[in-house]
């Protein structure tokens, strides 16, 4: 069964910083493309980040470039959203997404799998 599990997320500041992980169970972590997805209240969830299986390339949302990277550790089968300057506007519920295909994509239906979501909430 896969699992994929985030945490980290939480209650922070404007201007200040947070990572998130998302720990893998339950398939082969190494093959899969990872990305990072967010949904805000009352809109449509939306692509934040990508990182191809290797690590690289990775893929960013434009408002977030600069701001938030994304890496892995394919030995311990997770991967993480460092988010500093954060903004109100990156408030919202951050999925994390598994996805087999090549080569690595944005759209939210490329994903296979999801984790169950952690809140961040950016008070201004």
């Amino acid at each position: 069964q896969v699992q994929l599990v985030e945490s980290g997320g939480g209650l922070v500041q404007a201007g200040g910083s947070l990572r998130l992980s998302c720990a893998a169970s339950g398939l082969t972590f190494s093959i899969y493309n990872m990305g990072w997805f967010r949904q805000a209240p009352g809109k449509e969830r939306e692509f934040v980040a990508a990182i191809a299986r290797s690590g690289r390339p990775t893929y960013y949302k434009d408002s977030v470039k600069g701001r938030f990277t994304i890496s892995r550790d394919n030995a311990k089968n997770t991967v993480y959203l460092q988010m500093n300057s954060l903004k109100s506007e990156d408030t919202a519920v951050y999925y994390c997404a598994a996805d087999r295909n090549i080569p690595t994509r944005v759209e939210e239906s490329a994903y296979d799998y999801w984790g169950q979501g952690a809140q961040v909430t950016v008070s201004s």
